[in-house]
């Protein structure tokens, strides 16, 4: 039986092998003789006379010339039945005509099937384009409706999560006056910068240039946002972003009013979430932000990003993770056969943001301010890992040094008004580091607190000295940038300046 047809067949690599691939429909016409039916037998068949195949059972070959691989006419599919018993050989066939008006009229109908089938094939497509056409509209409306929907089911189930871990946390927090005073601070915090939280939130949701929970790892929250710049002409410098929350309230959403900000300034910036305790310890945290680096240094060239202008930032708890997360990096990459998926050379810069780096020094100073000391020593796997998770403290270790002069140049800043975590904390580690051979400094803001520098003063628009500070490291190989940064419009004001000061005065951190 013949048939012709104008989509591709699969077929087994042993069977295509069997066809030599300049075979066309031209020469196997001319090498064939199509031989007119016996009563007894119910299909035609094809004696072809210059090809010698081994066809094996209900085989079937596809016959195409290499030359006109968009053309429906040149596809022809054989397929070959045997009796079992023929054990795969050829039997000689003698060529029979017994007409030639037959084999002329035998040629035609098949020339008219073919002229038929090729135009039936154009006429489909046809009609499968505009059907096409014609359903876009409604296919984007479609894709617009999941893609909220996917939005509001991730939103509600992130919900419930957070809830079920809030309930767990009392267990651990149980009837406290201090975290609960904190608790309610945080909330007249929250609701004296709504105005600016609202307008950040809108921009979180409905900017084109955000993409949100792109998912970097298995675990759960293994979900990081990309806020990329409207102009995307060339490679971008990145900064790897990791958030704070006092190692139990952090979220990548924290992030992204410097994000945003940082975005309008052509950089690239990814906000790494990651496991909360009681969901998890610092050892996952550390684990998910060194996946969440992974996928940054490998990926983001895809997303207009420069894999050789990498820069690392944490801020508070999150200052922590990722000076943990390059310490032990360091100590992996120093050690023999250690395998990692990034390298240190990557990550050009570590900024440091109002980050505690020597848990020793720390943890009475959390147990006085309500993060009480059973909790602190749970979130950190007991007393006896305090040394393992404080940088300061590991940097410091004789056994560290091969892995010392793997470290990117650190960056800290810190305000001297910082009561959730004094500014001696960065300046501690800063001289530490320059001790040990690497290139540290610290850079105090006079009278800032905790969240000023973070939230008040970007939230207060204009002028910003942290904000400048970092840009300026991160433009300071780019002349260029630099020029646009002198002339770029001050920042504008999301809060009045009196809710401002209200929020200072009853922030909890």
């Amino acid at each position: 039986m013949i048939t012709f047809s104008a989509k591709s067949a699969i077929l087994g690599k042993k069977d295509r092998n069997l066809i030599p691939t300049h075979l066309n429909i031209r020469s196997l016409f001319a090498n064939c003789l199509i031989i007119p039916p016996p009563k007894n037998m119910p299909s035609h068949t094809l004696p072809i006379t210059n090809l010698q195949l081994p066809l094996s059972h209900s085989s079937s070959m596809l016959l195409k010339h290499d030359d006109d691989e968009d053309d429906p006419s040149t596809t022809l599919l054989l397929s070959s039945s045997f009796n079992e018993n023929n054990n795969n050989k050829i039997r000689p066939v003698k060529p029979i005509l017994s007409r030639a008006s037959s084999f002329s009229s035998t040629i035609n109908n098949t020339n008219n099937s073919i002229a038929g089938g090729v135009a039936s094939f154009y006429q489909k497509r046809r009609r499968r384009v505009a059907s096409d056409d014609s359903l876009s509209s409604v296919s984007n409306a479609t894709s617009s409706r999941s893609s909220f929907g996917r939005d509001v089911r991730h939103v509600a189930s992130e919900t419930f999560l957070l809830t079920r871990l809030g309930l767990k946390m009392l267990t651990y927090l149980g009837v406290g006056y201090k975290w609960i005073t904190r608790f309610l601070a945080l909330g007249c915090y929250a609701l004296l910068l709504l105005p600016g939280f609202i307008q950040v939130g809108y921009q979180y949701y409905f900017s084109s240039q955000i993409r949100r929970s792109i998912v970097y790892g298995d675990k759960p929250r293994n979900r990081l946002d990309l806020y990329l710049p409207k102009n995307c002409d060339e490679p971008k410098p990145v900064v790897a972003f990791i958030t704070g929350g006092a190692w139990i309230i952090g979220y990548k959403a924290w992030g992204s009013l410097l994000g945003q900000q940082l975005s309008e300034r052509d950089i690239i910036v990814a906000c790494i979430d990651y496991r909360n305790f009681p969901q998890a310890t610092i050892s996952d945290m550390i684990a998910d932000a060194s996946e969440g680096i992974s996928f940054v240094c490998n990926n983001i060239a895809e997303y207009g990003g420069d894999p050789n202008r990498i820069y690392l930032m944490g801020q508070s708890a999150g200052a922590h993770i990722a000076a943990c997360t390059i310490v032990e990096h360091a100590i992996k990459e120093a050690g023999e056969g250690e395998s990692t998926s990034w390298s240190l050379s990557q990550i050009k810069a570590y900024f440091g943001l109002s980050g505690g780096y020597n848990l020793f020094n720390l943890i009475d100073h959390f147990h006085s301010r309500g993060l009480y000391r059973s909790i602190f020593l749970s979130i950190m796997e007991g007393e006896e890992s305090l040394r393992r998770f404080s940088p300061e403290v590991m940097v410091q270790d004789p056994n560290f040094g091969n892995a010392v002069s793997l470290l990117p140049p650190i960056v800290l800043f810190h305000g001297t008004g910082d009561y959730s975590i004094p500014s001696d904390a960065s300046t501690s580690f800063a001289e530490t580091l320059k001790r040990v051979g690497v290139k540290a400094e610290a850079i105090l803001y006079e009278g800032k607190t905790h969240t000023d520098v973070f939230l008040q003063d970007p939230m207060r628009g204009g002028k910003d000295d942290m904000f400048d500070d970092l840009v300026a490291y991160i433009h300071a190989d780019d002349a260029e940038a630099l020029s646009r940064d002198g002339t770029a419009p001050l920042r504008r004001r999301l809060v009045p300046e009196f809710m401002i000061k209200l929020a200072r005065t009853v922030s909890p951190f």
